[in-house]
Protein backbone atom coordinates (compact mmCIF):
# COMPACT_ATOMS: atom_id res chain seq x y z
CA UNK A 1 0.00 0.00 0.00
CA UNK A 2 1.32 4.02 -0.85
CA UNK A 3 2.16 5.78 2.10
CA UNK A 4 2.54 9.56 2.23
CA UNK A 5 5.38 10.98 0.48
CA UNK A 6 6.70 12.22 4.30
CA UNK A 7 6.19 9.23 5.92
CA UNK A 8 7.73 7.04 3.63
CA UNK A 9 10.80 9.01 3.55
CA UNK A 10 11.09 8.82 6.95
CA UNK A 11 10.84 4.99 7.38
CA UNK A 12 13.10 4.14 4.22
CA UNK A 13 11.56 0.70 4.64
CA UNK A 14 10.90 0.04 1.40
CA UNK A 15 7.41 1.43 1.37
CA UNK A 16 6.28 2.57 -2.05
CA UNK A 17 5.38 6.14 -3.20
CA UNK A 18 2.15 6.92 -5.25
CA UNK A 19 3.66 9.29 -7.97
CA UNK A 20 1.33 11.33 -11.09
CA UNK A 21 3.13 11.05 -13.99
CA UNK A 22 2.27 13.59 -17.24
CA UNK A 23 1.61 12.28 -20.04
CA UNK A 24 -0.28 12.26 -23.57
CA UNK A 25 -1.85 9.54 -25.53
CA UNK A 26 1.53 9.19 -27.56
CA UNK A 27 3.42 8.90 -24.12
CA UNK A 28 1.00 6.04 -23.03
CA UNK A 29 1.69 4.25 -26.53
CA UNK A 30 5.23 3.95 -25.69
CA UNK A 31 4.50 2.82 -22.35
CA UNK A 32 2.20 0.14 -24.00
CA UNK A 33 4.75 -0.90 -26.48
CA UNK A 34 7.69 -0.65 -24.42
CA UNK A 35 6.56 -1.83 -20.87
CA UNK A 36 7.86 1.33 -19.04
CA UNK A 37 7.29 5.09 -19.05
CA UNK A 38 10.55 7.79 -18.58
CA UNK A 39 8.76 10.85 -17.23
CA UNK A 40 9.49 14.19 -19.10
CA UNK A 41 12.28 15.68 -17.32
CA UNK A 42 11.96 12.87 -15.12
CA UNK A 43 9.24 15.05 -13.45
CA UNK A 44 5.85 13.53 -11.82
CA UNK A 45 3.79 14.72 -8.75
CA UNK A 46 3.24 13.45 -4.95
CA UNK A 47 1.53 13.51 -1.74
CA UNK A 48 4.96 15.58 -0.32
CA UNK A 49 5.39 17.51 2.59
CA UNK A 50 5.13 20.63 1.53
CA UNK A 51 2.07 20.11 -0.39
CA UNK A 52 0.79 18.61 2.79
CA UNK A 53 1.27 21.87 4.77
CA UNK A 54 0.03 23.93 2.25
CA UNK A 55 -3.65 23.02 2.48
CA UNK A 56 -5.37 24.13 5.60
CA UNK A 57 -7.18 20.67 5.91
CA UNK A 58 -7.88 17.82 3.99
CA UNK A 59 -7.09 13.90 3.45
CA UNK A 60 -4.84 12.06 2.17
CA UNK A 61 -6.89 10.84 -0.46
CA UNK A 62 -8.19 14.78 -1.44
CA UNK A 63 -4.49 15.88 -1.34
CA UNK A 64 -3.78 13.07 -3.97
CA UNK A 65 -6.67 14.26 -6.10
CA UNK A 66 -4.90 17.83 -5.86
CA UNK A 67 -1.33 16.37 -7.07
CA UNK A 68 -2.94 14.56 -9.84
CA UNK A 69 -4.36 17.58 -10.78
CA UNK A 70 -1.38 19.24 -10.99
CA UNK A 71 -0.30 16.03 -13.27
CA UNK A 72 -3.19 17.07 -15.29
CA UNK A 73 -1.89 20.14 -15.84
CA UNK A 74 1.42 19.56 -16.64
CA UNK A 75 0.41 17.03 -19.30
CA UNK A 76 -1.81 20.42 -21.10
CA UNK A 77 2.18 21.79 -21.21
CA UNK A 78 3.45 18.83 -23.16
CA UNK A 79 0.24 18.61 -25.41
CA UNK A 80 1.09 22.13 -26.08
CA UNK A 81 4.48 20.87 -27.54
CA UNK A 82 3.36 17.97 -29.06
CA UNK A 83 0.37 20.16 -30.99
CA UNK A 84 2.40 23.07 -31.87
CA UNK A 85 4.97 20.30 -33.31
CA UNK A 86 2.25 18.39 -35.61
CA UNK A 87 -1.51 19.19 -34.72
CA UNK A 88 -2.45 16.96 -37.00
CA UNK A 89 -1.42 13.59 -35.49
CA UNK A 90 -1.64 14.92 -31.68
CA UNK A 91 -5.18 13.70 -29.76
CA UNK A 92 -5.61 16.63 -27.35
CA UNK A 93 -6.49 14.31 -24.02
CA UNK A 94 -4.62 15.09 -20.88
CA UNK A 95 -3.73 11.67 -19.65
CA UNK A 96 -1.55 10.88 -15.97
CA UNK A 97 -0.50 7.85 -15.12
CA UNK A 98 0.14 6.91 -11.26
CA UNK A 99 2.25 4.60 -10.09
CA UNK A 100 4.20 3.34 -7.02
CA UNK A 101 7.65 3.85 -6.66
CA UNK A 102 10.25 3.11 -4.33
CA UNK A 103 11.85 6.58 -4.17
CA UNK A 104 11.94 10.28 -5.85
CA UNK A 105 13.70 13.39 -4.91
CA UNK A 106 12.03 16.33 -3.65
CA UNK A 107 11.79 19.34 -5.87
CA UNK A 108 10.04 22.12 -3.89
CA UNK A 109 11.97 24.15 -6.21
CA UNK A 110 9.47 24.06 -8.46
CA UNK A 111 6.49 23.49 -6.99
CA UNK A 112 4.81 21.53 -3.81
CA UNK A 113 4.02 18.94 -5.45
CA UNK A 114 6.80 18.31 -7.76
CA UNK A 115 9.23 15.15 -7.37
CA UNK A 116 11.33 13.58 -9.34
CA UNK A 117 11.82 10.05 -10.62
CA UNK A 118 15.10 7.77 -10.72
CA UNK A 119 14.35 6.26 -13.75
CA UNK A 120 11.37 4.78 -16.29
CA UNK A 121 8.81 3.53 -14.29
CA UNK A 122 8.05 0.04 -14.91
CA UNK A 123 4.16 -0.70 -16.16
CA UNK A 124 4.13 -3.47 -13.57
CA UNK A 125 4.25 -0.41 -10.84
CA UNK A 126 1.47 1.16 -13.00
CA UNK A 127 -1.73 1.77 -10.43
CA UNK A 128 -3.87 3.13 -13.12
CA UNK A 129 -4.16 5.28 -16.22
CA UNK A 130 -6.04 8.16 -16.52
CA UNK A 131 -7.23 9.92 -19.58
CA UNK A 132 -10.05 12.39 -21.05
CA UNK A 133 -12.16 11.50 -22.75
CA UNK A 134 -13.51 12.45 -26.22
CA UNK A 135 -16.03 14.82 -25.30
CA UNK A 136 -13.40 17.34 -23.18
CA UNK A 137 -10.91 17.27 -26.74
CA UNK A 138 -11.90 20.67 -27.19
CA UNK A 139 -11.78 22.38 -24.55
CA UNK A 140 -8.67 20.60 -23.98
CA UNK A 141 -7.06 21.63 -27.34
CA UNK A 142 -7.96 25.23 -26.33
CA UNK A 143 -6.31 25.15 -22.85
CA UNK A 144 -3.33 23.73 -23.89
CA UNK A 145 -3.24 26.91 -26.26
CA UNK A 146 -3.00 29.01 -23.30
CA UNK A 147 -1.80 26.96 -20.39
CA UNK A 148 1.08 29.46 -20.04
CA UNK A 149 -1.24 32.73 -19.94
CA UNK A 150 -3.48 31.41 -17.71
CA UNK A 151 -0.05 30.60 -15.34
CA UNK A 152 1.06 34.26 -15.28
CA UNK A 153 -2.72 35.26 -14.46
CA UNK A 154 -4.33 36.13 -17.81
CA UNK A 155 -8.16 35.76 -17.07
CA UNK A 156 -8.95 34.66 -20.70
CA UNK A 157 -6.62 31.97 -20.52
CA UNK A 158 -8.08 30.79 -16.73
CA UNK A 159 -11.11 30.28 -17.89
CA UNK A 160 -10.14 28.14 -20.73
CA UNK A 161 -8.19 25.78 -18.41
CA UNK A 162 -10.83 25.63 -16.30
CA UNK A 163 -13.07 24.35 -18.87
CA UNK A 164 -10.66 21.82 -19.73
CA UNK A 165 -10.36 21.00 -15.56
CA UNK A 166 -14.61 21.20 -15.48
CA UNK A 167 -13.90 17.46 -17.15
CA UNK A 168 -12.99 14.88 -15.09
CA UNK A 169 -10.13 12.18 -16.20
CA UNK A 170 -11.57 8.78 -17.13
CA UNK A 171 -9.91 5.92 -14.65
CA UNK A 172 -8.38 2.86 -16.56
CA UNK A 173 -6.45 -0.02 -15.11
CA UNK A 174 -3.05 -0.76 -16.64
CA UNK A 175 -4.64 -4.17 -17.86
CA UNK A 176 -6.90 -1.87 -19.89
CA UNK A 177 -4.74 -0.24 -21.84
CA UNK A 178 -3.96 -1.79 -24.99
CA UNK A 179 -7.61 -2.03 -25.36
CA UNK A 180 -8.09 1.67 -24.86
CA UNK A 181 -5.52 2.67 -27.00
CA UNK A 182 -7.12 0.52 -29.54
CA UNK A 183 -10.13 2.45 -29.70
CA UNK A 184 -8.46 5.87 -29.74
Amino acid sequence: MCQDLDLARRTGNGSTVRVYIPATVLMLRTLNAAGELTAVNHTAFALTPMLRESYASGTAEELEYAAMLEASRASLRLLAAELEEDPELVLPRRAVVSADVDSVTLRPDLDFAVVRLEGPVQLKSVGAVHLDTSDAEDAVRAAAAVVDAADIGDGDAEFALGEAEDHELAWYSPEELPFLLELL
